[in-house]
């Protein structure tokens, strides 16, 4: 790109670097805000008076705790129905099992009524999930209740501000009412220009603003395009519209986009790390706690599973393979020795069905997925994490990042004993090109949607796989 025409520095600061979706939505974001953490103190408070009928100080400080543990509540509207009863689910076990932790630990579990709190498990999802559908149904109606919808119009029929038209019609709740759009290419060079309404040509949007009462202005222009962005801005200085870029770089594919600045200069970030600063000591403490957890649990598996491995063929107990890891540096990864053979070299040939390599024990071993528990000691030195994209052997990334675009982009988090691709179909022998495709799809999803929640549910999905999936060889 060429370096910016520094008359532009001058009307950018009035422009919103994203395309806001209007004012009309923020009524909605304030009940989504409550509504989760009121429901769950309202349920509460329901069954105390059914069973004890008199609200204690007791239970009003239960209630404190419950409503900050689930304040802010998260904006869901916009997901689909599957989608929503996860997202609720997993709220609530991480709730009720840090208000459950905390009663046992201070020994206060004792003296709440355990009808109310068993009760309370089941009786608050349950009516998160009833108030959720209904705040559903009624969102339209809340909309129009605030007046008429923001008109809006897009300048460039291009594929981002398309991309932009066809989420706001898909989209329910916004106020937004899409006029049209405004370019000056010919018909057969605008994108999807049989579906969209062209108003007219970009110089006439002004004097269209003024005597339509447009409220909202979305420019999908090239950010080459600066003088004409330039003009454009000038234009729009005598109207009252909001007026918002949809910068052209949003085409590509964006891992962790956000807004950001270096020395004060305002950058978007197109590739990031979901972990930084708060997220990242989160994800850190949690594998910790979890994994320090697990190897208490499983230390007498792993002895057991030790002494069969060593009695069971010649060979070391523990097998070491070079893989990458965070940034792409190599590490050592940890798993029981499931073969004859501990390959590390340059050329790997991945275990197939029926593999003469495996040992009798090892095809137990690889189909439950036990010869990767060592793995939880590469959490605790910090090489790995519970839930991420799936280590691949030294040799079969030279392979792949050749064959694979944005293949080296999920090496910017710490690679995972399990991950999103290995709940959704691909676990066990990429035996071809599109398997491997379709595994990094699902690593480059995780790291664009990452969650404590999505870490808990992939768990829990890992532990119902184990027991059902054979494909692992």
């Amino acid at each position: 790109m060429r370096e910016a025409d520094p008359a532009m520095h001058v009307a950018a600061p009035a422009v919103s670097s994203f395309p806001a979706l209007g004012g009309h939505n923020r009524l909605l974001l304030a009940l989504e805000a409550v509504l989760e953490p009121l429901v769950t103190v309202l349920s509460l408070w329901l069954l105390v008076w059914h069973f004890e009928r008199e609200l204690t100080a007791l239970w009003l400080t239960a209630s404190v705790v419950a409503f900050a543990l689930a304040f802010p509540g998260r904006s869901l509207l916009r997901l689909p129905p599957e989608r929503v009863f996860m997202s609720i689910l997993l709220a609530w076990f991480w709730t009720a099992g840090l208000l459950l932790a905390m009663g046992f630990a201070t020994g206060y579990i004792a003296d709440f009524n355990s009808a109310v709190v068993a009760n309370w498990l089941w009786f608050a999802p349950v009516s998160q999930l009833a108030v959720h559908w209904a705040l559903r149904k009624a969102a339209p109606h809340l909309v129009r209740l605030q007046g008429p919808a923001l008109r809006a119009v897009v300048v460039g029929m291009n594929e981002q501000g398309c991309a932009l038209a066809d989420r706001l019609a898909g989209a329910g709740g916004t106020g937004i009412d899409l006029v049209g759009f405004f370019d000056d290419r010919e018909p057969e060079r605008q994108h999807g220009h049989e579906r969209h309404r062209l108003l007219g040509r970009i110089s006439e949007i002004a004097a269209y603003v003024k005597a339509n009462r447009v409220h909202l202005i979305y420019l999908s222009l090239p950010m080459a395009s600066q003088p004409r962005i330039r003009e454009l801005l000038d234009a729009l200085k005598d109207t009252t519209a909001s007026v918002y870029f949809v910068p052209d770089m949003f085409v590509t594919d964006l891992i962790q986009g956000r807004t950001d600045s270096v020395c004060g200069l305002p950058v978007i970030s197109v590739c990031e790390t979901p972990f930084r600063g708060p997220a990242g000591v989160l994800k850190r403490v949690s594998d910790v706690v979890l994994a320090s957890l697990i190897l208490v649990l499983i230390s007498p598996i792993m002895l057991a599973i030790g002494i069969a491995v060593k009695l069971g063929s010649p060979g070391p107990v523990i097998f070491r393979q070079r893989r990458y890891g965070l940034d792409g540096e190599q590490i050592v990864v940890y798993k029981f020795r499931s073969m004859t053979v501990t390959e590390d070299g340059g050329t790997i040939v991945q275990a197939r069905k029926d593999d003469s390599r495996v040992t009798r024990l090892g095809a137990f071993l690889r189909r439950t997925s036990l010869d990767e528990l060592p793995q939880f000691v590469n959490v605790l030195q910090g090489r790995m994490s519970i839930v991420g994209p799936r280590p691949h052997a030294v040799a079969h990334n030279e392979q792949y990042r050749q064959l694979i675009k944005s293949y080296m982009v999920r090496h910017k988090v710490r690679p995972g004993i399990t991950g999103w691709a290995q709940v959704n179909g691909f676990r066990g022998e990429t035996d071809s090109l599109e398997k491997m495709e379709g595994r990094i799809r699902y690593d480059l999803d995780y790291l664009r949607n990452w969650s404590l929640r999505l870490d808990l549910f992939i768990i829990f999905k890992t532990v119902r796989l184990v027991f059902q999936d054979s494909r692992a060889y």
